[in-house]
């Protein structure tokens, strides 16, 4: 990953992780709708629309998880399905900030070497992600599909994509450290 990537990322996490906990804040336990007054929980697939605020503050952390990743100089690596959902917003959220040079992003790290894979954001979704299934939660057609014991689930190997384990960390990663503090 290059610096100037990184920079986006990095910047795009915490962006979103104050919008997250500005939805939380906001909205507190309301399940969320399409009329534009939340910033981020609309973003999530529809199975999280009514999860409480305590949910929701954790979804937020995961931004923070994502950006803490970037700050100590490692990749963003999702360890549970929230961090690969908020990695997903992540990205989609820096390549419309390099897109749109949001408050001269570019400016800011003019000082950091340019390369030419430079915000290969195609490439990074093939190299940060195990796999896309989380993305199957957006589509109407395969409603219930982030079930388990569904059979639709069960042949295409998907796994646990409730809202009650978006979580419970990947078995192939490391947990993060339950007391980590949130930001507010």
């Amino acid at each position: 990953m290059t610096p100037r990537t990184a920079a986006a990322l990095w910047t795009a996490a915490g962006v979103l992780a104050d919008q997250a906990y500005d939805d939380v804040l906001e909205h507190g336990d309301e399940p969320v709708d399409d009329t534009g007054t939340w910033s981020v929980f609309d973003e999530f697939p529809r199975i999280t629309w009514r999860q409480n605020a305590v949910w929701r503050r954790q979804a937020a952390r995961s931004f923070d998880d994502l950006s803490g990743d970037l700050a100590a100089g490692n990749w963003p690596e999702p360890h549970c399905p929230a961090e690969e959902m908020a990695l997903h917003l992540i990205l989609r959220s820096a390549e419309a900030a390099v897109d749109d040079d949001w408050a001269g992003l570019t400016e800011r790290y003019a000082d950091l070497p340019e390369h030419d894979d430079d915000h290969d954001w195609d490439t990074l979704t093939d190299t940060l992600f195990q796999d896309t299934d989380i993305l199957a939660l957006f589509s109407k057609q395969l409603d219930g599909i982030e079930d388990p014991d569904t059979d639709q689930n069960r042949e295409l190997g998907i796994g646990e994509y409730r809202a009650q384990a978006w979580f419970e960390r990947f078995l192939n990663m490391e947990p993060r450290d339950p007391r980590r503090p949130f930001r507010r």
